[in-house]
């Protein structure tokens, strides 16, 4: 069997991994194998913590929604269930910017809610 030799693939395969961990410190983007290892755990990270950023933004969402609803006189728990018998489909998201924006909006909403 002949001899394959991969000179040009492997040096393309280490400079893209250098590429990506060029901001780190010391051996960890001027070596391989350090920066391989580095570019695994960032990767590993961002993986994780593009779901952990959804949790914190719902709980953000969440904490807005029940201080404006506290002011209109209802929790949060009552407010959504109140939302949800009169039928408003509006989405956590959508309900934190009006509490944050548009006070009057989330005011009427919170009498649906208790009508309701």
């Amino acid at each position: 069997m002949s001899r394959v030799k991969t000179g040009t693939v492997t040096r393309s395969r280490h400079k893209k991994i250098l590429k990506m961990t060029k901001g780190q410190r010391s051996s960890k983007h001027r070596l391989f194998r350090r920066a391989n290892e580095a570019m695994m755990k960032s990767m590993w990270y961002a993986y994780r913590d593009r779901r952990n950023r959804r949790r914190d933004l719902r709980r953000l969402w969440i904490a807005r929604i029940n201080a404006a609803a506290r002011l209109n006189g209802l929790n949060y728990s009552r407010f959504m269930h109140g939302l949800k018998l009169a039928q408003i489909e509006l989405d956590r998201k959508i309900l934190a910017d009006l509490a944050v924006r548009d006070g009057a909006t989330f005011a009427a909403l919170a009498t649906m809610a208790k009508q309701s």
